[in-house]
C-alpha cells in the first residue's frame, strides 16, 4: 500500500526559513541583492581571468574561474527558491524539482570541495617547488584534474539522489527546511532510512575529511616554505595568493561539518549553517579573491584602464 501511496505524492512544500512575518520584504530584498551581486561578482572574476593575459595564462586562476561558475550555479538553484519563502501564498516544489535541486546542490558542492584541494596543490607546487613547476602542473593535466573534479562531483550527486529518491514518500509532504537536502527530505520516506543516513555520513565525511585532510597538508608544506623566504615582498606575495584561498576554505568546510558530519538532531541551526555554503559563500567568494589577492586587484585596474589610448593618459 504504501508504494502505490508513494506515486500519489507528487510536490514538496519547503517551509524556509522561520522570520518575523513584519521583515518578510527586508529579507526577500536582501537574498535578491545576495543573488544578484552573487552573479555580477562571480561574472566579474571570470570575465577578469578571460581578459587579462597574466591571469589566464596561470593555472590557479584557471581554477578560480571554475569556482565562479559553480558558485554562480549554486546560487542559482537555491536562493531564487529561498526567495519565494518571503513571498505571498504556498509554492509547492514539484517532486522532480525536488530531485534535481538535491542532484545539482551536491554535484556542484561536491564538486567545489574537490577543487578547492586542486587549488591548495597547485599552490604546494608553485610554493614549494617553483623550479618543477611548469613540468609538474602542466596544462593538459589541470584539465584533466578540473574533468576528473566535475565528474567525480556529478558521481556523488547521482549516488545521493538515486539513495534519497528511491525510498517511497507517501506524506507529509512539508520538508522543514528550506531547500530539498538529504536529511530533510528523508525525515518524510515512508521507510526505514537508516542505510541511507549511514551511507551519506560515510559519503560526505569520506568526501569533507580527504579533501580537508590534503589541503591541511598542502599548506602546512607551504607555511614552512613561505617562513624560509627571506624577502618581506616575497613572504607577502606568496600569503597574498594563498591567503584569499585559506579563508574560503575556512567559510565553506567548518559549515559543511557542522551540517552533515554530526548525529541528526533537526537543530534550528542547521538552517543558518547551510546558508553559508548555499548564499553567503558563493557571494564571499568574489570578494574574498579581490580584495585579498593583489594580482586580481591589479588585473581589475588594467582591465578597467584598457580603453585608454595613450593620449588620454
Amino acid at each position: 500500500m504504501e508504494r502505490i501511496n508513494s506515486t500519489l505524492l507528487t510536490a514538496f512544500i519547503l517551509t524556509g526559513i522561520p522570520y518575523p512575518l513584519r521583515l518578510r520584504t527586508l529579507f526577500f530584498v536582501f537574498f535578491l541583492l545576495i543573488d544578484i551581486l552573487t552573479q555580477l561578482g562571480n561574472l566579474l572574476i571570470l570575465i577578469t581571468v578571460w581578459a587579462d593575459p597574466r591571469l589566464h595564462a596561470r593555472l590557479i586562476y584557471i581554477f578560480l574561474g571554475v569556482l565562479s561558475v559553480i558558485d554562480m550555479g549554486i546560487s542559482s538553484i537555491i536562493v531564487p527558491r529561498l526567495m519565494m519563502n518571503f513571498t505571498l501564498g504556498v509554492k509547492p516544489l514539484p517532486f522532480g524539482g525536488c530531485v534535481a535541486q538535491l542532484y545539482f546542490y551536491h554535484f556542484l558542492g561536491s564538486t567545489q570541495c574537490f577543487l578547492y584541494t586542486l587549488m591548495a596543490y597547485d599552490r604546494y607546487l608553485a610554493i614549494c617547488q617553483p623550479l618543477r613547476y611548469p613540468v609538474l602542473m602542466t596544462a593538459k593535466l589541470s584539465a584533466l584534474l578540473v574533468a576528473g573534479a566535475w565528474m567525480a562531483g556529478s558521481i556523488h550527486g547521482a549516488l545521493q539522489a538515486i539513495l534519497t529518491f528511491r525510498l517511497p514518500y507517501c506524506g507529509p509532504n512539508q520538508v522543514d527546511y528550506f531547500f530539498c537536502d538529504i536529511t530533510a527530505v528523508l525525515r518524510l520516506a515512508c521507510a526505514d532510512t537508516t542505510i541511507n543516513e549511514l551511507v551519506t555520513f560515510v559519503d560526505i565525511g569520506v568526501v569533507v575529511a580527504s579533501c580537508f585532510s590534503l589541503v591541511l597538508l598542502s599548506y602546512i608544506q607551504i607555511i614552512q616554505a613561505i617562513l624560509r623566504i627571506h624577502t618581506a615582498d616575497g613572504r607577502r606575495q606568496a600569503f597574498s595568493t594563498c591567503g584569499a584561498h585559506v579563508t574560503v576554505v575556512t567559510v565553506y568546510y567548518v559549515p559543511c561539518a557542522f551540517i552533515y558530519l554530526r548525529p541528526e538532531t533537526n537543530s534550528p541551526l542547521d538552517g543558518a549553517a547551510a546558508l553559508f555554503p548555499t548564499a553567503i559563500t558563493p557571494f564571499l567568494n568574489p570578494l574574498i579573491y579581490t580584495l585579498r589577492n593583489q594580482e586580481v586587484k591589479l588585473a581589475l585596474k588594467r582591465m578597467l584602464r584598457s580603453p585608454r589610448t595613450p593620449s588620454e593618459v
